[in-house]
C-alpha cells in the first residue's frame, strides 16, 4: 500500500473537531481522540490514511515539503505562509472567524488615524497587518508577538492588536473593542503538488468528498 499511502496534517482543536465530519463524508475515522492521547501520529479505519497532528501554522509547510500529502489550516496562516508548492483546491468553510484590528477601550483609534500618528501594532500576523495598514496609509510600527495579544495594549506594549477574533469575548474580558474588520478567515484544503500527481487516484475521491460535503452544508 506505501504507493498510495496518504498522510493528512491536522492541528488540534477547532480544526480538527469541524474537519471530523469531512472525513466521515470520504469514509475516513480517525481512530484516537488528540485531546486523550499523547501519540502525534493517529491511524484511521483505513489502514492507508493516517493523520499527523502539527502547529496549525506549520501544516502548510510539512505539505510543501511532503512531510504530509494534504494537510488543513486557515487563510490567515496561508497569507502569512505564502502557498508555494501548495494546490489549493477548496475552502473547506470551517473554523471561521476574523482578523480584525482591537485597541482599549479608552484608545481613539479613529481620531489617531485621522490624524496620520505612527500606531504601534502587536500581531502575530505580520504580513496581513503590513499589507492591511499600507492600503490605508496608515504608518505603523509592528511589533511581532507569539502569545497572548490581548496584553500588549493593556502593558502599553502596543496601541493596536492584529488578531484573530471569533466571538469577541476574549477582548471584551480584557476591555478592548474591536475598530475595523480586516477579512473573513475559513479553513482550507491544501495538497502537497506532487502528491496530487503521483498519488492521484488516493486522493482524488477525497477532495471530491469534501466538496460535496461542503456544497451540502
Amino acid at each position: 500500500m506505501s504507493g498510495t499511502a496518504l498522510t493528512l496534517a491536522l492541528s488540534k482543536g477547532r480544526i480538527f473537531d469541524e474537519t471530523l465530519p469531512l472525513l466521515k463524508a470520504a469514509g475516513i475515522e480517525v481512530l484516537e481522540d488528540p485531546e486523550k492521547s499523547r501519540k502525534l501520529i493517529l491511524a484511521t479505519n483505513r489502514p492507508e490514511v493516517r493523520v499527523v497532528l502539527v502547529r496549525a501554522s506549520d501544516v502548510p509547510t510539512y505539505v510543501q515539503y511532503g512531510g504530509a500529502d494534504l494537510g488543513i489550516t486557515g487563510k490567515d496562516i496561508l497569507l502569512e505562509h505564502g502557498s508555494q508548492g501548495l494546490y489549493l483546491p477548496l475552502d473547506l468553510r470551517i473554523a471561521k472567524c476574523r482578523v480584525s484590528v482591537a485597541v482599549r477601550a479608552d484608545f481613539d483609534y479613529a481620531s489617531a488615524v485621522r490624524q496620520g500618528s505612527r500606531l504601534r501594532v502587536a500581531t502575530k500576523y505580520v504580513a496581513i497587518a503590513r499589507e492591511f495598514f499600507a492600503a490605508k496609509g496608515v504608518h505603523v510600527d509592528l511589533i511581532k508577538l507569539y502569545g497572548s495579544m490581548e496584553l500588549a495594549p493593556l502593558t502599553g506594549l502596543a496601541d493596536a492588536i492584529v488578531d484573530l477574533v471569533s466571538t469577541g469575548n476574549t477582548l471584551k474580558a480584557n476591555h478592548l473593542v474591536e475598530v475595523e474588520r480586516i477579512m473573513d478567515i475559513s479553513s482550507h484544503l491544501v495538497v502537497n503538488q506532487a502528491a496530487l500527481k503521483l498519488k492521484q487516484a488516493a486522493l482524488r475521491p477525497i477532495i471530491d468528498a469534501f466538496a460535496a460535503a461542503v456544497k451540502q452544508d
